[in-house]
């Protein structure tokens, strides 16, 4: 991972990105994974990353991080928008027994 992370510096530092900008993006990026371990949940997000939870809904309005749009993207679609499960073989039934 440290061979990762030093080749990735080195192309932002050629690339001619601030410093502040990587540190930026690091922290949206480490954000982000975080929250999407968590599914969203700012609570458990911010003990995890060793901060309160004020701290990182600070932090992410900082970064303009739209937490609406971090939580409506981890939930599951309604219904009506998932595809439907169709039926494997003509004639196949699905039930437990086997049964048809």
């Amino acid at each position: 991972m440290k061979r990762e992370l030093d080749g990735l510096v080195i192309q932002m530092h050629s690339a001619g990105i601030s410093y502040s900008e990587a540190v930026r993006q690091f922290k949206r990026r480490y954000i982000l994974e975080v929250l999407a371990h968590h599914r969203g949940n700012q609570c458990k997000a911010a003990e995890e990353l060793g901060m309160h939870r004020n701290t990182l809904s600070r932090t992410l309005a900082e970064l303009e991080m739209d937490t609406a749009q971090i939580r409506t993207g981890m939930r599951r679609p309604p219904v009506s928008e998932r595809p439907r499960v169709q039926e494997i073989a003509p004639g196949f039934s699905r039930s437990v027994t086997g049964v048809r």
